[in-house]
């Protein structure tokens, strides 16, 4: 079979024919093949990230409603606009990235044994467990709502024992990805860098998850609640910044590679750009060895870290894959939805990390910045549903709602920003709502108000995604399970 005669989906896996590599040569940045006997587990890692999703999205409706007067007195808690923050924030960032992550990483796992399969399982299940019990919880135990970075708590039995849960299958799944993930040869090419890249994001998750022992064992549990879990979560939840980052740029290059773009790196180049990311995660154990966790010296060596090694990483990947993207003129109807989520993502990350290097004091720049940011590696892990989707036996994406869903998405959380910027210009506090806000002026109101704009457009793109990845999943391509199994990874030359 020649390369004219092979499908869209199956020219993006294979490549075509191409010079012998080098060193300095361009590689295919494919992702690795869904293997047959792990397809179930992707998918249900697929299912548990869109349930965080659609979660997430309803108890963005429940934060409007927690806000108009009159619906408020019948919501559960006196103050439930927290409440459903926090359980908001939690499923769509913590819960989705995690979930995303076991779909990514069980692409990159070994053959395994029957009691593997099993621990991979209960990863899975206390994971969803542990999600649906913190749902739960802001309706039967919601307790105080506590707005910590990273991961903000309702300080409840209920909500933390759904922790608890979702902490465990978090641990499995990462110990899982370690252990049994596949090694990458010497004579490394495109896809060999990927599988380096999500090894090195689990490594980074390790790394997390050691950094939170580490600060339950040290912070003061007499301390308020806000302090302490403030202080609990700031060493590993910076740690969590590398995994979510080094994922993110994975699904760059695999996008770009899938639209028929030929990102102008090696693999080599790629690998060493995973490394720089991947070193500076070891500043989190040093950061706790040199400094008390409750000093400012802790604090801002993690912030530096994630700022030196996140930086260095991503600035020459991001312009590389921009590069490789500019020439890309006419696309494949199936192709439209990827480019769509990969330009969205790094112009919302860009956009984040600028507004980043204007913070000063604690405004609401702070969550316009990580806003930016986390979206951006959102709409990035969008694109990579979209690209996996035949992988797993459903259908492709396509037509003007898969494209337009990215688009939709990225321009609502893009004024989201914007109009959190502008208010942070007045000096707009961040984690307060309604009166508390204290709007003066006519810049304050109209700043808040666009932010609110973006919001709701934001909230009808991510719904869209769920939308549009159902609708797939109705569709599944005919014979894929069969193909699958014993298809061949081509050759390493780009398309």
């Amino acid at each position: 079979m020649n390369s004219e005669s092979l499908s869209l989906h199956d020219r993006i896996r294979r490549g075509a024919p191409g010079r012998p590599l080098t060193a300095s040569t361009p590689a295919a940045y494919r992702l690795p093949a869904v293997d047959a006997g792990r397809r179930h587990l992707a998918r249900a890692w697929l299912a548990l990230a869109l349930a965080a999703l659609v979660g997430s999205g309803l108890f963005s409706v429940l934060l409007v409603l927690a806000r108009t007067p009159g619906v408020n007195a019948w919501l559960p808690a006196g103050d439930f606009f927290r409440v459903a923050l926090v359980v908001h924030v939690d499923l769509s960032v913590l819960v989705w990235f995690v979930a995303i992550a076991g779909l990514l990483w069980s692409l990159n796992l070994r053959s395994m044994s029957d009691a593997g399969l099993r621990v991979a399982y209960a990863s899975l299940v206390l994971c969803g467990l542990g999600a649906l019990g913190m749902a739960l919880a802001a309706f039967i135990d919601p307790g105080e709502a506590v707005m910590a970075n990273y991961i903000p708590m309702l300080d409840s039995n209920g909500f933390r024992a759904a922790l608890w849960l979702f902490a465990a299958g978090a641990l499995l799944l990462v110990l899982l990805a370690l252990t049994r993930a596949e090694k990458v040869g010497i004579a490394v090419d495109g896809t060999g860098a990927l599988r380096f890249g999500l090894h090195a994001s689990a490594v980074a998750a390790g790394v997390a998850l050691v950094a939170f022992a580490w600060s339950l064992a040290v912070v003061p549990m007499d301390l308020p609640s806000k302090a302490y879990y403030e202080i609990l979560y700031w060493g590993g939840g910076h740690a969590l910044q590398f995994t979510w980052t080094l994922l993110m740029l994975v699904s760059w290059l695999a996008l770009a590679h899938a639209c028929g773009a030929r990102v102008p790196l090696s693999a080599r180049v790629v690998l060493l750009l995973f490394a720089i990311a991947l070193v500076s995660v070891f500043v989190t154990p040093l950061a706790y060895l040199m400094h008390d966790v409750s000093s400012v010296e802790h604090r801002d060596l993690h912030t530096w870290a994630m700022r030196l090694g996140g930086g260095l990483a991503i600035a020459p990947l991001a312009l590389a894959v921009l590069v490789a993207l500019l020439p890309q003129r006419r696309l494949d109807p199936v192709q439209r939805p990827l480019r769509a989520a990969l330009l969205a993502s790094m112009l919302l990350f860009v956009a984040g990390g600028l507004i980043g290097m204007t913070i000063h004091g604690s405004n609401v720049k702070i969550p316009a910045h990580y806003h930016g940011c986390i979206v951006g590696v959102t709409l990035a892990l969008m694109g990579v549903v979209y690209r996996l989707l035949p992988e797993l036996g459903y259908g492709a994406p396509a037509g003007r709602l898969a494209t337009l869903q990215p688009w939709l998405y990225g321009l609502g959380q893009l004024l989201h920003i914007i109009g959190l910027v502008w208010s942070g210009g007045y000096g707009v506090q961040r984690k307060v709502a309604g009166s508390e806000q204290v709007l003066r002026s006519t810049g304050e109101v109209a700043g808040m108000g666009l932010m609110g704009l973006g919001g709701l457009l934001a909230i009808v793109g991510g719904l869209l995604f769920a939308v549009v990845v159902l609708r797939a999943m109705r569709a599944p391509r005919d014979g894929r399970d069969k193909d699958d199994a014993g298809r061949a990874v081509g050759t390493e030359g780009a398309r």
